[in-house]
């Protein structure tokens, strides 16, 4: 191997390395994104939840008025 297919190895080896450097930190960004987007959605299945019991008791109640008429 002369000095011209090293120095070309070893610039395309450089790229590799800051290429996976690239999508480590890309990765941990999703991993992070995707961390608060699971916390956002169990709070919103929380809020839905609550918002489901709220209208049944009406609806309930609602019932319980229209048979006492």
């Amino acid at each position: 191997m002369d000095d011209s297919q090293i120095d070309n190895l070893s610039a395309k080896v450089d790229e590799l390395i800051a290429l996976c450097e690239e999508l480590k930190q890309e990765n941990r960004l999703l991993r992070t994104s995707e961390h608060g987007l699971r916390e956002e959605r169990a709070v919103l299945i929380e809020k839905n939840e609550l918002a489901r019991s709220k209208v049944e008791a009406m609806i309930t109640r609602l019932k319980a008025l229209d048979t006492e008429i």
